[in-house]
């Protein structure tokens, strides 16, 4: 991953890590398509006349939190969050590469806020469970941490980019 003269380098898409965050990507399509289903079951079974299957109606809620936290971890691997860029290329390369760096900073500063309050969430939700399936809430919840950590690891490299294009040698 080679700096840009024009920049930082956008992320890798090969290698390991691109091959993991694409992993995660088709992780979060099966878990679109569970909570598809269920959603298409129970509206069925309603349609029908019938009653719906205890629980089910809970798995659509608590897999939504674990699809976000995936699928954003995915999209922050290709650099496929939304961005307002327009004033940001309105910088020369160096001060585009500071900007860039700085709300990388913020950005993991935020996700390491968000782990550090997991510490006492995950836990205590752990002592709860849902009405319909009994599932202890701490699974749930557990989206939170793994997810933030999940997004750092491709910030980590978008700001070690952001920095290096910053020290680049003029030629």
């Amino acid at each position: 991953m080679a700096a840009d003269p024009e920049g930082p380098a956008e992320p890798e898409r090969g290698g390991i890590w691109g091959r993991a965050y694409d992993g995660l990507g088709h992780v979060g399509g099966i878990i679109l398509a569970v909570m598809t289903a269920a959603v298409f079951i129970q509206v069925v079974l309603r349609f029908l006349g019938r009653t719906g299957i205890d629980g089910l109606e809970e798995v659509p809620r608590y897999l939504f939190v674990w699809l976000i936290m995936i699928g954003a971890a995915a999209a922050m691997q290709r650099g496929e969050h939304t961005v307002l860029d327009f004033f940001i290329n309105l910088l020369g390369p160096r001060s585009r590469a500071l900007v860039i760096a700085f709300t990388t900073v913020v950005g993991i500063a935020l996700f390491v806020y968000l782990i550090k309050l997991s510490f006492v969430l995950v836990p205590n939700a752990q002592l709860q469970t849902s009405a319909g399936l009994e599932l202890p809430l701490g699974y749930v919840f557990a989206a939170i941490p793994v997810g933030a950590v999940l997004i750092i690891l491709p910030m980590l490299r978008q700001l070690v980019a952001a920095v290096r294009s910053l020290w680049q040698k003029r030629s």
